[in-house]
């Protein structure tokens, strides 16, 4: 296999750039269309937008499950699998896709609070800005690994009042789905057990791409919020 050349890499990140471009357009959408509603079940909500999906850009594919979550339910990792719920006037809730286009993957989320609590709102306002902080961080950095960016996003969460919901903190990114960029998991993830650094090649010579994930939750209150986004590409 040839090694990727400048004009490859960067009709990659292009295409990075352009899935996530539509990613925003959808969940604009999604929002505009109050598509995250108290009455509707999760898995009612994630077709809605798995259609809206399709209408809007003619995406049929998906490469990680489609994932909606409000209330407790806001509490569990990407793994778990919780029975559907119905979402409440109080709600908090958050939606995670990552659809495919033309080829290129997406991986986006957002946090929605449908009621007036402002504890829900203050964590949804934090996603945001440990997100920033954590790019920032990245970018400060050039030879930062995934531990310690890992290890910076959750002092940023700690710093907020918040714990980290999940084992690591983001993934590759590419045109099939991340967990066979690399080969190996801890390479393949923002998590303490990696200590590469995020900017190097795969084994098939591509510049690694990243997405950033926030997963805050209040362990007393027993809720949580999730934001992700593309890491190191505009």
């Amino acid at each position: 296999m040839a090694v990727p050349d400048r004009m490859d890499e960067q009709l990659r990140a292009l295409g990075l750039v352009e899935a996530q471009r539509k990613a925003v357009a959808l969940f604009a959408e999604v929002e505009a269309r109050g598509l995250v509603a108290p009455g509707a079940g999760e898995r009612e909500v994630s077709d809605r937008i798995r259609d809206l999906a399709n209408d809007m850009f003619g995406t049929t594919k998906h490469w990680h499950k489609r994932i909606v979550r409000s209330g407790p339910h806001t509490m569990f990792p990407y793994q778990e699998n919780p029975p559907d719920r119905v979402i409440r006037e109080d709600d908090i809730a958050f939606v995670d896709f990552g659809p495919i286009f033309e080829e290129y993957e997406a991986d986006f989320g957002r946090t929605f609070v449908l009621g007036d609590d402002p504890h829900k709102k203050r964590l949804r306002d934090s996603l945001a800005t440990v997100f920033t902080a954590g790019r920032e961080a990245f970018r400060a950095a050039p030879d930062i690994t995934g531990k310690q960016l890992y290890a910076e996003v959750e002092r940023l969460a700690a710093d907020a009042g918040w714990t980290l919901g999940g084992w690591h903190a983001g993934h590759l990114v590419g045109e099939f789905p991340h967990e066979l960029i690399d080969g190996a998991k801890t390479e393949s993830y923002i998590t303490p057990e990696n200590n590469n650094p995020l900017r190097r090649t795969d084994r098939a010579g591509w510049r690694c791409h990243w997405i950033l994930e926030v997963h805050l939750v209040d362990e007393k209150n027993q809720f949580g919020g999730f934001y992700e986004q593309l890491l190191d590409l505009a």
